[in-house]
């Protein structure tokens, strides 16, 4: 290893939607292996790395209770969707050369291990990427909240958020070109400003156990290689 990375230990999140590519709908291929490509460039850097993947591209639960679904019941389905796109991921990272394990906090053993802590802790120190699904395995929770959670418990030295802007706007970017990028925010300006790009319990939970929150784009090549560095555009969530 010929550079230091700035962390020891991440936990990446990705959601749903940035596994479709220019699809409307459900998985796009060359997409998924430009991540996966990303996160194996960011292991061989010497990180442990372990990833939440959202089901949005499959099935939102949220969505499902506007449209008037029992929510319990609709996150359940979203959960569900989380798992699919995990397997995907761990395919596609073992295509490129990774070590993966999956454990989802829904017990489906013949897919996936269970969620055990120490388990995944110790596939972390042997180098394989460990993608979590099934979010917290409980309704009313979304991915964000559980990737907090995860990394809390991995001991994680930051979460990595891969969204499709390189870091957080003052308003949506694509919509808005005068739209202010930030270059370090705190969790209380995050909440304040209501800045869509972690739900509330997430980043009460990641201030709560001092987890810095980097916000980057996950569609740039390269992109997470770079943060890891220290370099390229992104936005550092932290106290002062």
């Amino acid at each position: 290893m010929t550079e230091t990375p700035r962390y020891r230990r991440v936990l990446l999140k990705v959601s749903g939607e940035a596994l479709m590519g220019a699809r409307d709908y459900g998985l796009d291929l060359k997409t998924l292996n430009q991540i996966a490509t990303d996160i194996r460039d960011v292991v061989n850097l010497g990180v442990q790395v372990c990833l939440v993947i959202g089901g949005g591209n499959i099935f939102r639960g949220i969505a499902g209770a506007s449209a008037g679904m029992d929510r319990a019941q609709a996150d359940g389905m979203g959960m569900l969707a989380t798992v699919m796109n995990a397997l995907a991921m761990q395919n596609m990272l073992e295509k490129v050369g990774v070590h993966t394990r999956v454990q989802s906090a829904i017990n489906m053993a013949s897919l996936c291990e269970p969620f055990i802590r120490r388990r995944a802790i110790r596939h972390m120190e042997k180098n394989r990427v460990v993608i979590f699904a099934a979010g917290t395995g409980n309704p009313f929770f979304t991915t964000d909240t559980a990737a907090a959670l995860r990394a809390a418990e991995m001991g994680c030295d930051a979460l990595l958020k891969g969204t499709q802007v390189d870091g957080v706007y003052s308003a949506d970017p694509r919509k808005n070109p005068k739209a202010e990028r930030y270059v370090t925010l705190t969790y209380l300006d995050m909440l304040a400003r209501d800045l869509a790009v972690m739900d509330a319990a997430a980043i009460s939970l990641a201030r709560e156990n001092k987890l810095p929150i980097v916000v980057f784009n996950i569609h740039e090549p390269g992109s997470f290689t770079a943060v890891m560095k220290g370099e390229g555009k992104f936005t550092t969530v932290i106290d002062p």
